[in-house]
């Protein structure tokens, strides 16, 4: 690791895209602390407990806390990509064929997610200031009425898109994907506030010697299933199945050797992430009905089932976990492009014919490995939410499977562009 460390900093190339990152997260993290023109931010403070509120402030990087212009984060883009993904599976013609024409349609696709992710954060900023309002104890918005709302909204839609863009630039000129490093630079930023407050309550608040020596060992309890569970991500995050694979040389008989890896979770965090911004959808629609149909049963009954804090929100959410690990690990490696790729560059699987068999022989592997993976994302992200609601845990421990998922996913994939591009500077080539 010190290694590692060390040549970052003598590589001219990667200490600058190292450096941009920590600029542009400085950046983010400074626009997390404007709050929003008219808005009683203190009010926030009543709303924490909230569901919605804490699915928000994870993926609006902490933001929401003070009902920032950043509040909204990265999660309208995510809810985008989701949509457009979702369309480009036959749904929409134009969307199919763009998906197949390499980096032109690939900006294609990418304008029109930065289309409906303007749309997506117009409608959940509005709904959210109205909810979250009719929710507050001591009003958030001071001067309630439609112009209000507007203005708020156009503002928290510039912050959403200004935070995509940030994070657009760190993907390009700096290290790791600048989206998932925005939710985790969040995640990170609140992780010596909690565990402050954690240690306050359990150790310095306490009077009464047994409850402070058992409030001692609950947290050290804590922290060695925290750091078991770190280990356990990492390990199932870096699991690979290697796939032997020859190539054949027309010319001679000489057969090349190599292999190809399929992780166990191809998608890595992601069908989390989408698996919430799911759950926000609805709860978000909720919100900005509260005011006028809370006390309809209609309304009672949607609240609880998408409420992450009921066992029927807890199933929606793993049913949602485990199906997007499926989907997503199929955009990542498509089985039928594969296959095409092998047949092109005279490869083959052995015991495999080359063509739909190869097709079908890497799907099915996939669908067995994505199978474990998805149990292990829904048993992390779900764990946490299940001990917070059955032993009455702290609210900010529900969204801990979540957020540590979160945090090691990304610092697992910035961690390997970084060796990769050390790497790469390292290697001379014959030519010189």
């Amino acid at each position: 690791m010190f290694t590692t460390l060390k040549a970052v900093f003598q590589d001219k190339d990667v200490r600058s895209r190292i450096l941009f990152t920590l600029g542009m997260l400085i950046v983010f993290r400074l626009g997390t602390h404007i709050t929003v023109p008219g808005v009683n931010a203190q009010a926030i403070n009543t709303l924490v407990n909230s569901g919605l509120f804490g699915l928000l402030n994870t993926f609006g990087g902490g933001a929401l806390h003070n009902y920032s212009i950043f509040s909204l984060g990265v999660s309208p883009y995510i809810t985008a990509q989701i949509v457009v993904q979702l369309l480009q599976m036959d749904i929409v013609p134009a969307f199919t064929e763009w998906s197949k024409q390499g980096e032109v349609g690939r900006r294609k696709l990418n304008k029109w997610t930065r289309y409906l992710s303007v749309l997506v954060s117009f409608f959940q900023a509005i709904a959210i200031s109205v909810g979250f309002n009719s929710l507050s104890q001591f009003g958030l918005i001071k001067d309630p009425g439609m112009l209000t709302y507007c203005i708020i909204a156009l503002v928290m839609t510039a912050g959403s898109m200004l935070v995509v863009w940030i994070g657009e630039q760190i993907t390009q000129f700096g290290i790791g994907n600048g989206v998932s490093l925005i939710i985790f630079s969040g995640i990170v930023a609140r992780i010596p506030g909690e565990v402050l407050t954690a240690v306050k309550k359990g150790l310095i608040d306490v009077t009464d010697q047994a409850q402070l020596t058992q409030n001692a060992i609950f947290g050290g309890i804590f922290a060695l299933v925290a750091l078991l569970l770190i280990i356990l991500v990492v390990y199932v995050n870096q699991a690979e199945r290697r796939i032997p694979v020859r190539y054949s040389k027309r010319a001679s008989t000489v057969v090349e050797q190599s292999h190809m890896p399929l992780k166990i979770n191809s998608a890595g965090v992601i069908p989390v992430i989408f698996a919430s911004s799911i759950i926000m959808v609805p709860q978000t629609v909720l919100s900005l009905l509260s005011a006028q149909f809370s006390d309809a049963a209609w309304f009672k009954t949607a609240e609880t089932v998408f409420n992450l804090e009921q066992p029927i929100g807890m199933t929606i959410y793993a049913v949602t976990i485990v199906l997007f690990t499926f989907f997503y690990a199929h955009i990542q490696i498509n089985p039928e492009r594969v296959a095409e790729n092998f047949q092109k560059s005279g490869a083959y699987i052995p015991s495999v014919r080359p063509g739909l068999p190869t097709e079908r022989y890497i799907s099915k592997m996939l669908n067995r490995l994505s199978s474990v993976g998805s149990l292990f994302l829904m048993m992390i992200a779900i764990l946490p939410l299940m001990g917070s609601y059955f032993f009455d845990l702290p609210r900010t421990i529900g969204l801990g499977g979540t957020s540590l998922l979160i945090v090691v996913g990304v610092a697992l994939d910035t961690a390997k562009q970084i060796e990769g591009r050390l790497i790469k500077r390292r290697y001379v080539g014959f030519i010189r």
